[in-house]
């Protein structure tokens, strides 16, 4: 039964990655007052960028800044037409991740013909695994052993790099200037203007750092979590990645749990594929499939309560004349 949990926590911290790297690229961006749906197509670019170039090059370091490249040239994208061109912050992010979705399939089939897939890859193409030191010397010890060699180590550097990332936002957002700023311009952008900072140019570096950390969340699902890109391989994960920021209220560590309890779920559901369940019997795989998303939409429905988000989230910001 310890094991069973164990590896159910195992594939919990692997599957919560992408939803954590993607929602606290959210974060930024709609800390900043700029809201972005499109975390799913900048994901998806990165996915297909990085697999790519990691195929190409056989370097998974390449396929990283392939990745990060893109998934910034997006986020700059919505940039332009959300800041720069005040348009309508929705409409940028649904053109943004049919964009990615389109383009990403139409690519992989041109350069590669595999159906919008890239070759796999392995060894030094994609991030491998790292083993802690003594992991195998304390496999064998009751409780700690499983904890330690197959709970902690066992990772490849980009999980480790998403959790790390939850101190390193918190301590941004609350400990610097940059993030003082941040947190005013998404809710009073006019006293930030007065102030003499300027409102663009912060809202543009915050939707970098939205592209850098979706370009993270698409390169861990094609040579990370998996060895290729594979076409729509994100699957939604940017929409929950979204959700879980809602859940959390827009807070760096409230977001890591909300993330851990959905990627729980979702592990959850395919240890359960197979199983059968008393009264039951074996129970659809769709319905396992669909069961994180019928309890995201049940949490976020009935158990947060109000989420308030920044007051300025989704307005653009019209500089007043004197």
């Amino acid at each position: 039964m310890f094991e069973t949990l164990i590896f159910v926590l195992d594939s919990t911290a692997r599957l919560s990655t992408p939803l954590l790297l993607a929602a606290l690229a959210g974060l930024y961006s709609e800390r900043s007052g700029i809201f972005d749906i499109g975390l799913e197509g900048k994901m998806l670019g990165a996915a297909f960028a990085a697999g790519a170039a990691a195929a190409v090059s056989g370097s998974a370091w390449i396929g990283l800044g392939a990745g990060i490249l893109v998934s910034v040239a997006l986020a700059l994208v919505h940039g332009f037409a959300c800041i720069t061109n005040r348009g309508n912050q929705i409409v940028s992010g649904v053109a943004i991740n049919f964009l990615a979705m389109g383009l990403t399939a139409l690519l992989g089939q041109a350069w590669f013909g595999q159906g919008g897939r890239t070759p796999a890859v392995s060894g030094d193409g994609r991030f491998g695994d790292l083993t802690w030191p003594f992991a195998a010397e304390l496999r064998d010890i009751p409780v700690i052993g499983g904890l330690y060699s197959e709970l902690l180590s066992g990772h490849n550097l980009l999980v480790y790099a998403a959790f790390l990332a939850v101190p390193f936002s918190w301590w941004v957002l609350y400990r610097t200037r940059f993030g003082l700023r941040l947190r005013a311009v998404g809710e009073n952008p006019g006293a930030v203007d007065t102030a003499g900072i300027s409102v663009t140019w912060l809202r543009y570096r915050a939707v970098i750092c939205t592209g850098i950390l979706c370009g993270f969340a698409g390169t861990y699902l094609s040579i990370g979590q998996s060895a290729s890109f594979i076409a729509n391989m994100t699957a939604g994960k940017g929409f929950i990645a979204l959700a879980a920021l809602i859940f959390a209220k827009w807070k760096p560590v409230p977001v890591m749990f909300a993330c851990l309890l959905f990627g729980f779920l979702d592990a959850v559901a395919i240890r359960l594929q197979g199983q059968q369940v008393p009264g039951i019997g074996e129970v659809p795989v769709q319905a396992i499939q669909a069961l994180p998303y019928i309890l995201t939409v049940i949490l976020l429905a009935g158990f947060i309560g109000k989420a308030v988000p920044p007051r300025a989230g989704g307005a653009a910001y019209v500089k007043e004349r004197s």
